[in-house]
């Protein structure tokens, strides 16, 4: 059932084009459950340093509860250090100002080899951290990252100006040149690919970083950045400090020596960072932020493919991805039909050991959206939906919850309106076409949606109404570095990813020059 899930969500996987399980399994080594921890200190400089006030704190293993390891808690005054070493590779003359663009990606395409050689070791390290199941962090989520990183290595010495014919005697030319220092912050629920989505293309462009790493998850950001340092970056390229969003993600976010900032995660922590950087130096921003995404089953979809999509669409990740399809419109004469099926799909799903092979479902991340995700559930029950299974816990210790769907769902309940991040499904049902578009869009999220049909005027039709940054016909969770992934409304600004996810790290220059005669 794994290779199902991950091969119809993400078809082009290495180790997993296969067409038995039991060959997927046997393509993915056997993890070691208790990985050793070799870094846990803050890397600036290119250097491993502790917090300026000697203060740690715990990562958790989610599956037990147990505490992991303690952490170097980076605050202001780490950020500070880790500024001022950015902003001295940066300055003009320096070892990578100077380096050609074919070396910056040189180096990326080192970092993705050294990521590949050690592939194992982070798969389980984020299993660890993170929990999620290790066949997914070594099928899915280090694969995609090695791809991130070569894609970005190739654009290094691509991202070309122009020369623009302007009136007069005159030779005019643009520069695409880095912003300056970027400061990065990702979140929990796939460290080691957001990590890669903000890294790639600020080094590819020839930006310096600081990045803020979730309290959550530190262990596998703190290991690549060993590996940064090994391949051959220069000191003060990349400085990575684990901390609290409060402290060394709001000292980040109003920097007056950061010039732009990238932040993945809520929508409400999205609006402060946009206000600190209005009441700072008004440094450039993308946000990439929450959403509600609408999943669209027309009745005449291919059934079986549907339920199993939506069923990935909302349960990929144990529910924690920022455009899971936690809204599932199905037409009025399939709605039974579907609903049934659905509820069968969830009570089969493979949830316990996220070192075992064989898990689907591993645990939420920490104890306080274990105990948001609970509240929620109690919600639906409170306001009318009709819990069809799960509802529960799913483990005597860690923080493991059922899969859950609930049917008869209203569009003015609250499960049905907020950013649950959890693996809570919610069914309506839908008439026509134009209630379901305008149901889906009446929301302030804009990330996602996806809508099941075998007809593809409908299908173009309803992906043009959509107000959202991504939509997927026939499919759900299919990502291409290739591709520009972002969102409308308060599901963020900006684009990462694909060509489009360069002109966040660049400025374009106009350089105009006085010539005796212009000739055509």
């Amino acid at each position: 059932m794994l290779r199902t899930v991950l091969t119809r969500a993400f078809p082009n996987l290495p180790r997993l084009s296969v067409s038995r399980y039991s060959t997927a399994a046997a393509a993915i080594p056997a993890p070691n459950p208790q990985p050793e921890v070799h870094y846990t200190k803050l890397f600036i400089n290119n250097e491993w340093q502790d917090a300026v006030s000697k203060k740690t704190f715990p990562t958790i293993n989610p599956a037990t509860g147990e505490v992991i390891c303690e952490v170097a808690e980076g605050t202001k005054e780490d950020v500070d250090k880790a500024v001022k070493a950015a902003k001295e590779a940066f300055r003009l003359g320096s070892p990578w100002r100077r380096m050609d663009a074919s070396q910056r990606g040189l180096l990326l395409n080192r970092l993705a080899d050294a990521i590949e050689r050690d592939a194992s070791y982070l798969a389980e390290l984020e299993t660890l951290d993170n929990g999620k199941p290790y066949a997914v962090s070594y099928s899915v989520d280090v694969p995609m990252v090695v791809k991130c990183l070569r894609y970005y290595a190739g654009w290094a010495d691509k991202w070309e100006g122009k020369t623009i014919p302007v009136d007069g005697d005159y030779f005019c030319y643009t520069r695409h040149e880095p912003v300056g220092v970027c400061g990065q912050i990702i979140p929990w629920n796939f460290p080691l690919l957001m990590q890669a989505w903000k890294l790639a293309p600020a080094l590819a462009t020839g930006n310096t970083i600081v990045m803020k790493v979730a309290e959550q998850t530190p262990l596998t950001a703190l290991y690549v950045a060993s590996l940064i340092k090994e391949v051959g970056f220069p000191p003060g390229v990349v400085n990575i400090i684990a901390g609290m969003g409060p402290t060394a993600g709001a000292a980040i976010s109003s920097h007056m020596d950061i010039d732009k900032i990238a932040f993945t995660g809520s929508t409400e922590v999205g609006h402060l960072i946009q206000q600190a950087s209005g009441s700072s130096n008004l440094k450039k921003v993308t946000l990439e932020l929450g959403g509600k995404s609408p999943n669209i089953v027309l009745s005449d979809a291919n059934m079986e493919e549907a339920v199993e999509q939506a069923h990935t669409a909302i349960f990929f990740n144990q529910g924690q991805c920022c455009c899971a399809g936690s809204r599932t419109y199905v037409q009025e004469s399939i709605y039974n039909e579907f609903v049934e099926r659905s509820v069968e799909r969830a009570k089969k799903r493979v949830v316990g050991d996220p070192f075992n092979l064989k898990t689907e479902h591993g645990p939420q991340v920490d104890d306080e959206q274990f105990q948001k995700i609970l509240g929620y559930i109690s919600s639906g029950k409170k306001e009318g939906a009709r819990l069809m299974c799960g509802g529960g816990v799913a483990a005597d210790r860690g923080y493991f919850i059922q899969p859950t769907i609930f049917g008869e769902v209203q569009d003015d309940m609250k499960i049905a309106r907020e950013e649950i991040f959890g693996p809570v499904m919610q069914i309506l049902k839908f008439k026509s076409l134009e209630e379901v578009i305008e149901r889906a869009n009446d929301t302030k999220y804009g990330l996602a949606a996806a809508v099941f049909t075998t007809d593809v005027n409908k299908a173009h039709y309803v992906s043009n109404s959509l107000r959202a940054g991504t939509v997927w016909i026939n499919c759900y969770n299919v990502f291409g570095v290739q591709a520009p992934f972002g969102g409308y409304k308060a599901s963020g600004t900006g684009r990462e990813m694909g060509e489009y996810g360069l002109e966040n790290y660049t400025e374009v220059k106009t350089v105009m020059i006085k010539i005796p005669q212009k000739n055509s």
